[in-house]
C-alpha cells in the first residue's frame, strides 16, 4: 500500500493567511522528505479556512520545490472553467512537474462556489463527463477542429497556421497524459459508476463513515464489469484522518481537544453539511437519524488515533470492511500544534506504513498458501 497527502486544506478559523500558506508549504516538502508518494489539494473560491482557489498554482510552485512526489489536484471543480482553458493549464503542469500530474475532478462540493460560478443549479456530474471528454479530444487531436459537447464547444479553423505554430495547443507531457481521477463522498456513490464508466482513478474522501467508504469499491467493480472493465484495486484511493503519537493517550488527547484541530475540523464540515440538509450523508452508521449526528461523533469515528501499533491495528481492520486498495492518502489537519503534526508524519511515513505492508505481505502469503 502506497501512502500520500490529501490536503483540502482547512485550517482553524482566524488563522493568518500567509502563515497557513506556507505551513501548507512545509508539510508538502516533508513529506516529500518522509518518502509521500503523492499529494493532492483542494479547491476553494469562497472558504476562508479552505483557502487555496487554484491548486494548479500551488502544484505549480510545489513542482520547482520537489523532485519525486507525485502532484495532483483533488480535486479541480471542471463545470467552473471552458475545457480548452483547465485542459490546458492540465496539460503545462504536467510539463512543470515532469511528468508527476495527476488530473483529479469533481463537480464541485462547495455550494458558496456553485453560486459564485453559477453552476449551483446545473447538473455538474454531468458537465465533468462532457469536460473530460473534450479535454481529452483537443489533447489527442490537432486542429483544425470544431468540437461540440453537451454544455461547452472548442472550434480552431480559420484562425490555424501551422506554419508558424499558431492554433496549436499544449499537450500533456505524460504519453496517455495525465491519469484521471474523481472523488466520492456519499455512499454507494454515483461518481464511482462513472469512474468506472470512464476508466478513471477512484478517490474515496476522508470525511464520511466507515461504512459509507466501504460501499465505494463494490459500486466501482459493478459499473466496471458492466462497462467490460477489469477494476483493479489498486489504483483506489482512500483518504483518512489519522493522527499517529507516541502512546494511545497522547493521540486521544490530541484528537478530542475541544476547538483543537480535529474538533474544529469536524465541527466545520458538521456545520457545512447541516446547513445544506445533507446530513444524511456523513452518518456514522447506516440508517442512524442524521438529526442526532453531532461533530465530535464524526471527529471520534472519522479519525483513526493512536500509538503506531494501534494505527496498524485499526487501518487493518478498516482494510478488512472496505477491501483492499492501493493508495492510503492521509488527510492534513491544521498545523497550530506544528511539533506534534511533524511527528504524527514521520511515525506514519516510518512506522506505522512499513508494518502495515508487511501485515498486509504476510496475509497475502498466507492465503496464497491455502
Amino acid at each position: 500500500m502506497k501512502l500520500g497527502l490529501f490536503m483540502m486544506p482547512l485550517h482553524n478559523f482566524g488563522r493568518d493567511y500567509q502563515e497557513v500558506l506556507h505551513e501548507d508549504i512545509e508539510a508538502v516538502l516533508y513529506a516529500e522528505e518522509l518518502g509521500f508518494e503523492e499529494f493532492w489539494c483542494g479547491e476553494h473560491y469562497t472558504s476562508s479556512v479552505e483557502p487555496i482557489p487554484s491548486p494548479m498554482m500551488f502544484l505549480s510552485y510545489l513542482a520547482a520545490r520537489t523532485s519525486k512526489i507525485k502532484l495532483a489536484t483533488g480535486v479541480a471543480c471542471v463545470p467552473h472553467y471552458h475545457p480548452a482553458m483547465i485542459g490546458s493549464d492540465a496539460a503545462f503542469l504536467d510539463h512543470l512537474s515532469g511528468g508527476r500530474f495527476i488530473f483529479g475532478v469533481g463537480p464541485g462540493g462547495l455550494a458558496s462556489d456553485c453560486e459564485l460560478m453559477g453552476t449551483l443549479e446545473m447538473n455538474r456530474g454531468d458537465m465533468v463527463v462532457d469536460s473530460v471528454e473534450m479535454i481529452q479530444n483537443i489533447w489527442n487531436t490537432e486542429p483544425p477542429y470544431d468540437l461540440q459537447g453537451k454544455y461547452w464547444s472548442a472550434k480552431i479553423e480559420n484562425n490555424y497556421y501551422p506554419d508558424i505554430g499558431l492554433g496549436s495547443i499544449v499537450k500533456p507531457l505524460q504519453k496517455d497524459g495525465p491519469p484521471i481521477a474523481i472523488s466520492a463522498a456519499s455512499p454507494y456513490s454515483s461518481t464511482m459508476k462513472i469512474a468506472a464508466a470512464k476508466g478513471w482513478m477512484p478517490i474515496t474522501a476522508n470525511f464520511i463513515a466507515e461504512w459509507s467508504a466501504a460501499t465505494h469499491w463494490p459500486v466501482y467493480e459493478a459499473a466496471a464489469k458492466a462497462a467490460g472493465r477489469v477494476a483493479d484495486p489498486s489504483i483506489w484511493h482512500v483518504a483518512r484522518s489519522i493522527h499517529v503519537a507516541d502512546t494511545d493517550a497522547e493521540a486521544e488527547a490530541f484528537v478530542k481537544q475541544d476547538s483543537g484541530v480535529f474538533d474544529w475540523y469536524y465541527d466545520y464540515l458538521w456545520r457545512v453539511y447541516d446547513r445544506g440538509n445533507t446530513k444524511a450523508l456523513i452518518v456514522a452508521n447506516e440508517g442512524d437519524d442524521p438529526a442526532a449526528l453531532t461533530h465530535k461523533t464524526m471527529r471520534d469515528e472519522f479519525t483513526i488515533y493512536g500509538s503506531p501499533e494501534t494505527v496498524v491495528k485499526r487501518l487493518l481492520a478498516f482494510r478488512e470492511k472496505t477491501g483492499d486498495f492501493g493508495t492510503l492518502l492521509m488527510a492534513a489537519h491544521d498545523w497550530q500544534n506544528k511539533a506534534a503534526m511533524k511527528r504524527s508524519m514521520e511515525l506514519m511515513a516510518k512506522d506505522v506504513m512499513p508494518a502495515l505492508n508487511a501485515a498486509i505481505g504476510a496475509e497475502a502469503t498466507k492465503q496464497a498458501a491455502e
